[in-house]
């Protein structure tokens, strides 16, 4: 693993209690950043932070909930100190289903966590990375959010939200030395395949060229580069994570 230099920032990444969110804390906090996970899992999300060990921390939050939100990025400063990076990894999959059958709850439950969650992640953490003219930050969006899966309009859709998000918001920014991307993944088997019909998993490995899904760590080792301040040219862009199946 290479060495990236990311000593005295501190790091808030959503979703961090499992899956890609955890494989990025672990990759972070290797690079030498404070970490602070916030997740709506409290058991889970304190098993993670003990796994991790020395230089984790973490908040129970519900990013679907602003006023939360908030007094989450409040409580990490206060702890930890200004937040330099967040890594907005949290997100839900939603059901199976075809848009016309589509249930209006679960509709409204995957974009209420996986847009509105990131405009309200990115809200809170805007104004202190400006104040101090630095910040790294990285949504992680879906290859569904550019090419569109059946049976999934809820989550294609939400994640091609989180794209156009990133673009506005990186150019909004871009005067700043604040770095906005996001990043495309594939499916990697982690907790979010319990969502999934196995037809669903089945039809979304066969779009893979490399015929296999992604590993936590390879996304991992992308973003972990995007939050270092070598990064500092290239935001309101998309980095792929697809395996070649993507063809923008």
């Amino acid at each position: 693993m290479n060495k990236l230099d990311l000593e005295g920032q501190v790091a808030v990444i959503t979703g961090g209690a499992q899956g890609l969110g955890f494989a990025f804390a672990r990759r972070v906090l290797a690079s030498g950043a404070r970490v602070c996970l916030w997740d709506i899992g409290g058991e889970r999300l304190a098993a993670a932070k003990a796994e991790l060990g020395a230089g984790a921390d973490m908040a129970v939050v519900d990013i679907a909930d602003a006023e939360a939100v908030a007094a989450a990025r409040k409580e990490t400063e206060e702890r930890l100190g200004p937040v330099s990076i967040l890594i907005n990894s949290a997100g839900i999959a939603g059901p199976n289903h075809t848009l016309e059958d589509y249930p209006l709850d679960d509709w409204r439950r995957v974009v209420d966590i996986n847009l509105n969650g990131t405009f309200y992640v990115n809200r809170a953490v805007v104004p202190s990375m400006k104040a101090r003219n630095y910040g790294r930050i990285v949504n992680v969006a879906s290859v569904a959010g550019k090419e569109g899966n059946p049976n999934a309009s809820a989550y294609s859709a939400s994640k091609a939200a989180v794209i156009g998000l990133t673009k506005s918001l990186g150019k909004e920014l871009a005067g700043f030395d604040i770095a906005v991307n996001c990043v495309t993944p594939a499916a990697a088997r982690t907790p979010i395949f319990d969502q999934m019909k196995q037809e669903h998993i089945d039809y979304m490995l066969s779009k893979i060229p490399r015929a296999r899904f992604l590993e936590v760590d390879e996304a991992a080792n992308m973003v972990a580069w995007l939050v270092t301040k070598e990064n500092s040219f290239t935001t309101a862009s998309v980095f792929d994570l697809s395996g070649g199946r993507a063809t923008y």
